[in-house]
């Protein structure tokens, strides 16, 4: 996650990813294609879709939930032991 100005915003910082840094890890997140540029030559940036990344995020939360559970119980076993 990166904290960003926003061309048009000139108070307003906003959060976000790197598009070309998300596409190494999650492809499908990503439209568009690193360094393009439209025929007019001006850049034609990548962007980054959003509700790709919800599932992704809540099934990490979800798995270190588990983890942090299962170390809970593995204390508790031991403080009683």
């Amino acid at each position: 996650p990166k904290e960003y100005d926003l061309a048009g915003y000139d108070t307003r910082r906003f959060y976000g990813f790197l598009a070309h840094e998300l596409a190494e890890q999650l492809p499908i997140t990503v439209v568009g294609q690193k360094d393009a540029v439209k025929e007019d030559g001006s850049p034609d940036y990548q962007g980054v879709e959003y509700m790709q990344l919800v599932p992704v995020l809540v099934k990490a939360i979800q798995e270190l939930n588990a983890k942090i559970e299962a170390q809970a119980a593995e204390i508790a076993a031991l403080k009683g032991a």
